[in-house]
C-alpha cells in the first residue's frame, strides 16, 4: 500500500472513531443533557421537574416519591420511598421519568465521597442545535511509540476535580514512556478497561489555547508482555466538562502536564451547554 492510500485509510479510521465517539457524546439522555448538578445532605431536596424529595438517609440516598409520582429503573417502577445505596455501590444509576413534553434520567452516583444528583432531559436546545466538536487533521505522526514500566506495586491516586473540594481515586499501575522529537516524557497512567488497556488524564502546551484548558483524556491499548503499546494522541479527546458545568470531571495529575504542544485529538468545542 502507498503512502497515501496508508494515510488516506488512516484518517478515514480515526473519523469513523471521532463520528461514534460524538454519536455517544450526544445520546439523548446523556451527560450533554444534564440540566443541573446537586449534592445530596442530610435536608430532602426537591428539583423542579424531577419527581421525588432526594436526600442522605445514614450517609445512603433515597427518594421520597409522593403519591402520583414515579421513577423507573430498567423495567421496574419505583414508587414510594426508596433507598438507592445498593443501586450505587458499584456506580451510578439512571433513574427515568416523562412529564408528558420529554423524558428525563435522574443519575445517581458517588463522587469521592458525596452523591451526586444530575438530572437530564432531551429536549434541551444544546443537544438540538450541537454543533460537533473540531479537532485536529489525524496526523501518523502523532502514534506515538510507548513502553509501560509497572509500579512495583499498583498505586491508590488522588486527584482533584475541576469542581472545587471534590476529588476522584484511580488505580495507577504504572507510567508510560515516549518519545517525541529526541526527548523522552512520562505520563502517569490509570487502569482502563478489563482488556487491560490503560487511561491517561493529560494536559499540554495546547491546552487552554487550541484544546479544553482542564483536561483532555486517552485511551492507550493493553501492552503487551514486554511493555510495549503505542498512544494514538490522535485520539485525545475531551471530557464532559468541555461542554458543560455539570460535569465533575477529573484533573490530570501534576505529571502529566506535558511542555510540549500535542497537535492532534479533539481542540475545544464550538460551544457549551446554556
Amino acid at each position: 500500500m502507498s503512502q497515501t492510500a496508508q494515510d488516506t485509510q488512516f484518517a478515514a479510521e480515526w473519523k469513523s472513531w471521532h463520528d461514534a465517539h460524538e454519536a455517544a457524546r450526544t445520546d439523548p439522555l446523556g451527560i450533554l443533557a444534564a440540566t443541573g448538578l446537586y449534592f445530596l445532605d442530610d435536608d430532602p431536596l426537591s428539583v423542579p421537574g424531577v419527581p421525588g424529595s432526594w436526600q442522605l438517609v445514614d450517609g445512603q440516598p433515597q427518594v421520597a416519591l409522593p403519591d402520583g409520582q414515579t421513577l423507573t429503573d430498567g423495567g421496574r417502577t419505583l414508587t414510594g420511598t426508596v433507598g438507592l445505596g445498593e443501586r450505587i455501590a458499584d456506580g451510578g444509576v439512571l433513574l427515568g421519568y416523562t412529564d408528558g413534553r420529554a423524558h428525563g434520567a435522574a443519575e445517581v452516583a458517588w463522587r469521592g465521597s458525596q452523591v451526586m444528583l444530575r438530572p437530564r432531559r432531551d429536549d434541551g436546545a444544546y443537544l438540538a442545535h450541537f454543533p460537533g466538536t473540531p479537532a485536529y487533521p489525524a496526523d501518523p505522526a502523532w502514534v506515538v511509540p510507548a513502553r509501560f514500566e509497572a509500579f512495583d506495586q499498583a498505586r491508590d491516586e488522588t486527584v482533584g476535580a475541576v469542581i472545587d473540594g471534590l476529588e476522584h481515586h484511580y488505580t495507577a499501575p504504572g507510567v508510560l514512556t515516549f518519545s517525541v522529537g529526541g526527548t523522552e516524557y512520562r505520563l502517569t497512567a490509570f487502569k482502563g478497561g478489563r482488556d487491560g488497556s490503560l487511561m491517561v488524564l493529560m494536559r499540554d502546551a495546547t491546552s487552554g489555547v487550541t484544546t479544553y484548558g482542564a483536561s483532555r483524556t486517552l485511551s492507550v491499548p493493553a501492552p503487551d508482555a514486554e511493555g510495549n503499546t503505542v498512544i494514538d494522541f490522535n485520539r485525545a479527546s475531551n471530557l464532559p466538562c468541555a461542554y458543560t458545568n455539570y460535569a465533575t470531571c477529573p484533573l490530570p495529575p501534576a505529571e502529566n502536564r506535558l511542555p510540549i504542544a500535542v497537535e492532534a485529538g479533539e481542540k475545544l468545542p464550538l460551544s457549551r451547554v446554556d
